[in-house]
């Protein structure tokens, strides 16, 4: 049996991450805080500019860490969290409090997840569309 390698998300790609996620705010005219993180949920990367909300930098990391544990952007999770949704007892389970706004994006290469990106700061849906450019800035 062999196994396939896969690079891992590198302290390089999560500078671009953090890099063209604030590019795509600023020309949005947003302010932003970008948090990356590797597989293992280690933080490799983060921004919070100063005219940020103080709370933005919690909060791209917590959409970051929500995107990492369950693969997928947080955009998408957002009704399974509700009541009678599949996730609605999920976020008390874990260590770390989860949180399903839009924001966080998984990070995939060869199809294997090595990372996520969050950001926080402006609405849901500006977020994750910064987030995930940032994400196809790596593609």
């Amino acid at each position: 049996m062999s196994t396939t390698a896969v690079a891992p998300l590198t302290i390089e790609d999560a500078e671009l991450l953090v890099a063209t996620a604030r590019r795509a705010a600023e020309d949005a005219g947003v302010t932003v805080s970008v948090t990356v993180l590797d597989a293992g949920g280690h933080l490799l990367a983060f921004r919070r500019d100063d005219r940020a909300v103080l709370i933005s930098g919690e909060t791209s990391t917590r959409k970051a860490y929500t995107a990492l544990q369950l693969n997928a952007p947080t955009a998408d999770l957002v009704d399974a969290v509700q009541p009678g949704g599949l996730f609605h007892t999920l976020p008390t389970a874990l260590d770390r409090p989860l949180l399903f706004i839009a924001g966080g994006v998984p990070v995939h290469r060869d199809g294997r997840l090595i990372g996520a990106i969050g950001v926080g700061g402006g609405a849901p849906e500006q977020d994750h569309q910064f987030a995930t450019a940032a994400v196809a800035a790596l593609a």
